[in-house]
């Protein structure tokens, strides 16, 4: 088989398996699984970032947090749908990275993460100062009128469950082709050696602001599809926990891997789960398998299986 029909198996079999897990899974792991798409298309986005343009960004959880304030305010304030309302969603969280990147990237390594750090910080201050109309550190609930696109009531289950899969599927489809295109390549000899992409004609600030905007509107679609799927917009979205996240997931996943950061959220998601069920110093027990991770698969486990042997991994 060729390696492009290995790809499409791969990653159509996990399609397939998401869309027969609704029907599989009991009520309560099918609610989770739902959360798991929309927080792995967030990881997604921070992959195309760090995974293949090699930007340690700590400031994601501000473009996620314009996504959702973004959707769930035009909801609340405006009284808009379900569809302008996302679609105001992807816009502040692309038009957020931008505008981050526009000054973020003329530093780097160290000093851009600590740039963006500041970034999401300073949001997550507005976000309080601003309470009349962001509902402060109590945040809100998306009324029920504005979640029910093309008539469907995201408020039940099954219709929750589809429109986060429709999400992951269109986002997975989009990050295969984006990595497989001459763009991503691009990305990858940026990450590599800039020095040398350069020499090639290739403008670093450039490619690299494209690809955080490109990763702003992957956070932005997750923090809208989050607000619209759950309901409910709140500060703690834009903390500094929410920027470590998509880290986490990418890092347990596999960096630069496409598939890694689903990979990666739902094992963090449900190793707190069981963790936080048994001992209140969950934290402690997720350290340790951070640690195991680092020490004997450092590139994730799918980047692991990648150098194992599955080159062709994307």
């Amino acid at each position: 088989m060729t390696e492009r029909g290995k790809i499409l198996l791969l990653h159509g079999g996990v399609l397939l398996a998401l869309f027969a897990a609704q029907y599989l899974l009991p009520a309560y792991h099918a609610n989770n699984l739902a959360r798991i798409m929309v927080l792995a298309v967030y990881a997604m986005g921070y992959n195309i970032a760090f995974g293949y343009t090699g930007l340690l960004s700590l400031g994601h959880a501000l473009f996620f947090a314009m996504g959702m304030y973004g959707a769930g305010m035009a909801v609340w304030l405006v009284e808009w749908t379900a569809l302008p309302a996302i679609a105001m969603g992807l816009a502040a969280g692309a038009v957020a990275a931008g505008a981050v990147g526009l000054l973020a990237l003329r530093t780097a390594g160290v000093s851009f993460m600590i740039v963006t750090l500041m970034f999401a910080q300073a949001g997550y201050l507005l976000i309080l100062y601003f309470a009349r109309y962001t509902g402060g550190d109590e945040g809100f609930v998306v009324e029920a009128f504005g979640r029910r696109p093309f008539g469907l009531d995201l408020v039940q289950d099954g219709p929750r469950y589809a429109a986060a899969f429709c999400l992951f599927a269109v986002a997975l489809a989009g990050n295969l082709a984006l990595v497989r295109s001459r763009f991503g390549r691009v990305m990858l000899a940026m990450r590599e050696n800039e020095a040398r992409s350069r020499m090639l004609g290739y403008n670093p600030f450039r490619v690299k602001l494209l690809a955080l905007v490109i990763s702003g509107l992957y956070a932005g679609a997750a923090g809208a599809f989050y607000a619209m799927l759950f309901g409910y917009v709140g500060a703690s979205f834009a903390m500094v926990q929410y920027s470590i996240l998509p880290l986490l997931y990418t890092l347990l996943g596999g960096a630069g891997v496409v598939l890694g950061p689903l990979l990666g959220a739902g094992l963090m998601f449900y190793l707190i789960d069981i963790a936080s069920g048994l001992t209140s110093a969950y934290l402690m027990v997720v350290g340790a398998v951070l640690v195991v991770l680092v020490l004997f698969a450092p590139k994730g486990l799918l980047g692991a299986l990648r150098e194992r042997g599955l080159k062709w991994l994307p």
